[in-house]
Formats: structure tokens, C-alpha cells, sequence
């Protein structure tokens, strides 16, 4: 299969899969750099184990910030926790600790919208430009 180089046209929508340990030694900020870089190029972003409540509000935040009608319409951003997350610590849930082990997909607002979502799936449709 021929490798696509960033930046290179296409004729299609390219989805980038972060892996946990790619996103594991970033600092939350690199963290969403990395993802509002992504879907300013208009890719659609999927998290293997998506990010904190704290990373998610401070997304949100950033991209509010960057949001410019003629050049990024801001985001769309699904979540749905891991089948494994019921195995988080019983002190971790008393104290209201949310398990980051989910799955995110975030993409340009102008091209994602979600059709369905329940506790096992995500559905979305994906547009070109």
C-alpha cells in the first residue's frame, strides 16, 4: 500500500490512529497540539485511550480560542469508555477518578457529524471538503 506523505493531496479523508503509548509521554498541552494539528488539516483523530476530563475541557478551551469562520470551524469529539475500564481501582471510583483508558474520535466540525453513539459504538459521517 503506498505511504501517504503529510500534506499531500488525496482524494479521500485520512484518519491518524494514536496509539496510548505515543500520547504517554506528552504533556498535555503537546498532547492537544498534536490533535488540533491534526484536524486543522482537516484528519479525523482517533485516541486509543483518549484524555483526561482536565485535557478534554482544556481542547475544548484551546480550540474556542482558534475558532476563525474562514479557516477552522472548531471540532467534534465522541468518547466512549474502554470495555476494560470497569477493572479501574475501587478508591479510584469513590473519589470520582474517570479511567482515561476510552476511545476518542475528534474531527473538523465542518466534516464529522455523529450519527450514533450508545456505550459500544460510535457512528459518524465523514465528508470531504
Amino acid at each position: 500500500m503506498p505511504e501517504v506523505t503529510p500534506g499531500e493531496s488525496t482524494d479521500g479523508v485520512q484518519i491518524d490512529l494514536i496509539s496510548g503509548a505515543r500520547m504517554e509521554g506528552l504533556t498535555s498541552m503537546e498532547k492537544i497540539r498534536l490533535i488540533l494539528d491534526g484536524v486543522r488539516d482537516g484528519n479525523i483523530v482517533v485516541l486509543e485511550e483518549g484524555l483526561s476530563p482536565d485535557e478534554e475541557s482544556k481542547l475544548i478551551e484551546v480550540t474556542m480560542t482558534e475558532i476563525s469562520p474562514d479557516e477552522f470551524n472548531g471540532i467534534e469529539i465522541e468518547t466512549y469508555p474502554h470495555s476494560g475500564s470497569s477493572s479501574q481501582g475501587l478508591l479510584d471510583r469513590l473519589m470520582g477518578k474517570e479511567s482515561t483508558k476510552k476511545l476518542t474520535v475528534i474531527g473538523p466540525a465542518n466534516q464529522i457529524e455523529t450519527l450514533h453513539k450508545d456505550e459500544n459504538l460510535i457512528s459518524a459521517l465523514v465528508s470531504r471538503k
